[in-house]
């Protein structure tokens, strides 16, 4: 396959109006359908990272797109000082799939996890102010959650950052009950790593800091922005360890691609949320309701849940047979459509590879490949998909075979 660059005009606009804070691949995509997608030269790729994980159910889901459409016709927006039933129908509906929570909208996770933040410093007394947060964590590039992000690349060049973040290894019980102390308000905690390279939490964790927040009267908060909506093959990630959450945050998915974010709370918390206190101008908007709606109306009604853990098998048992020939693959993790392999050398070269072939995929912390692929992914697609995959694992690992020899 050869890559298709952009005109010489859309790069000329690029590099002209556009801020270079994300690294561009020189492709203009232009159409897509469920996990397919097309560049402006008819060039086609198989979309196992779609939307960066907000495409849940693929590129224009038809249901989704249908309620937008006919949502943009009725009304576009209106403030949150006026009642919208959609908004009310879409939050009810997260309730019962969760923990018979309250809900605030928002536009997108970094916000989401403001909210959080603030309602668990409003909901305990003023002289509690620190959150635990988790090495490997992504929270958010807003100064609360990026400071909650326990990551130092995120940090260059932007301090002082805010104060009251404490940081403990992922997965560590003891090192995260060494660090409450008084002034301690909440703990914020991916039930599964995404960002950090698909990192799932040791046996007990979840339980554990649970039983912590219990014991000394903290806000444990769960940042759902990439487990939630159905992901992981459960509503909710928390919901394969039992373990509820005081607040649980959401985003990417939420809105099947279209823009949205939101937290989920105990009732006894969503009080202290008060009016003046917080807001999201367009948060929870007529479009972003009509989208969630139809999002989870999808899933429900096409058995969604269980086709995303069927498809995390099916990754599953195709990536240990790759492991077994390559020795630089270390592990795979899987939780329903959410996916790394865990390589020993930089992974830059196997996206490249797979670009190359017509495969989207991504790389994360330089050694994982990840995908989050919808979960309504064909059988025909994720065949397709996966011997592209090996065909760039095949041509990286020759490539790693002759510099080793040289």
């Amino acid at each position: 396959m050869t890559n298709h660059l952009l005109s010489a005009d859309t790069q000329s606009l690029f590099d002209q109006y556009v801020v270079p804070n994300y690294g561009r691949y020189p492709i203009n995509l232009v159409r897509g359908a469920g996990s397919e997608i097309w560049d402006s030269e008819g060039q086609r790729y198989i979309d196992f990272f779609p939307g960066w994980g907000c495409n849940l159910l693929g590129h224009c889901p038809p249901r989704v797109v249908e309620a937008v459409q006919k949502q943009v016709a009725e009304l576009i927006h209106v403030p949150n000082t006026w009642l919208m039933e959609s908004q009310g129908k879409w939050a009810e509906m997260l309730s019962v799939r969760s923990f018979d929570a309250m809900a605030f909208f928002c536009n997108s996770g970094t916000e989401a996890n403001e909210a959080a933040i603030k309602l668990a410093k409003l909901h305990t007394s003023p002289e509690r102010y620190k959150i635990i947060s988790y090495t490997g964590g992504f929270h958010g590039r807003t100064f609360g959650s990026l400071t909650a992000t326990a990551q130092p690349k995120y940090h260059e060049g932007l301090g002082p950052l805010m104060a009251g973040f404490e940081y403990a290894p992922f997965g560590d019980l003891e090192a995260t009950r060494n660090l409450i102390d008084s002034e301690t308000c909440g703990i914020m905690v991916e039930p599964i790593q995404g960002e950090g390279g698909i990192n799932l939490p040791p046996a007990g964790f979840l339980e554990g800091l649970r039983a912590l927040a219990d014991e000394h009267e903290l806000v444990l908060i769960f940042d759902e922005v990439q487990t939630g909506c159905g992901r992981t093959g459960e509503w909710f990630g928390y919901q394969h360890f039992g373990v509820v959450p005081d607040v649980l945050t959401l985003a990417k998915s939420l809105c099947g691609g279209i823009a949205g974010g939101g937290i989920l709370t105990r009732r006894e918390l969503a009080p202290s949320l008060r009016p003046g206190m917080h807001a999201a101008t367009f948060g929870g908007n007529p479009i972003a309701s009509a989208a969630g709606i139809a999002t989870l109306e999808t899933i429900e009604d096409e058995g969604l849940l269980q086709r995303a853990s069927y498809l995390g098998e099916q990754f599953r048992t195709r990536l240990q047979q790759l492991q077994s020939r390559f020795e630089f693959i270390d592990e795979i993790r899987v939780a329903g459509v959410m996916i790394g392999i865990q390589l020993s050398v930089d992974g830059g070269p196997f996206v490249k590879a797979c670009l190359e072939k017509g495969l989207l995929v991504n790389c994360t912390q330089g050694t994982v490949i990840r995908f989050l692929p919808a979960m309504n992914l064909s059988d025909d697609l994720f065949e397709d998909g996966c011997n592209l995959l090996e065909s760039a694992f095949e041509q990286v690992a020759e490539t790693l075979v002759t510099t080793h020899k040289s």
